[in-house]
This record gives C-alpha cells, structure tokens and sequence, in this order.
C-alpha cells in the first residue's frame, strides 16, 4: 500500500538544513525528493554552501535573491518573484537578498545525499 497523501501546513514546517543567513523550513523529506521555502531577511548574505547530488529548483515567491557562483564567486543571477531558479547539483553558490523586504522562495530538490553541505568559500567542495 501507498503513503496517504498528505498536507503541510505552514505551522507544521520544521527548520532544516541550516546555512548562516537564511532560514530554510522543511516541509517534504522522502527518498529522492526534499522540498520546503528559504527566507532571506533585507541586506543578508549566506554562507557559501551546495546541494550534493541535489539538482534544486526554487520558485521565488517574495522578495529579492542573488546568487553568486563560479570561480571566485565572480558569476550572478538575480530572481525576483514568479522567477524559477535551477541550481545544478554541486554548484557552490551564496544567496543574498539585496532587496528592502524579506525574500522567500519554495524549494524542491532532487536527489539522494545530504541536502546541503556548507563550505568556507567559492571554490571549495
């Protein structure tokens, strides 16, 4: 037999892999799929970080996101709401939100593994 479907609402959301200056909230956790939101409050900065084996998808809902990526950080992408964002597994990126309202965006990733692994810069692993 099959996993009933299920719904989660907001208050049953739990904070989740933690990376300095966002908040990620876990909302699925099943084999081969993660999924949850980020908030990102005004003039913050992440930690450098990646998703392993996790392709990402995130759907930006609210607010500005950058992210900053490639060698040395050097490469950005800038999303606003109704924006998708993919992020290739194991792509080292920092999200930052540059705007003057929180930033949130729903998150779906696929793949086995940890679901996010920080780093101490741009071109670590």
């Amino acid at each position: 037999m099959t996993e009933p479907i299920r719904v989660v609402q907001p208050d049953d959301l739990t904070d989740a892999d933690p990376t300095p200056g966002m908040r990620r909230q876990q909302a699925v956790d099943v084999d081969g799929l993660w999924a949850g939101v980020v908030h990102t409050d005004p003039g913050s900065t992440s930690g450098w970080h990646h998703h392993g084996a996790h392709e990402t998808s995130l759907y930006v809902v609210a607010g500005a996101m950058r992210l900053e990526f490639g060698p040395g950080g050097a490469s950005v992408a800038d999303a606003a709401p109704g924006d998708f964002v993919h992020v290739p597994a194991h792509a080292v990126h920092r999200e930052s939100n540059p705007g003057d309202e929180r930033a949130s965006a729903i998150i779906a990733r696929a793949g086995t593994g940890a679901p996010t692994i920080n780093v101490d810069g741009p071109d670590d692993r």
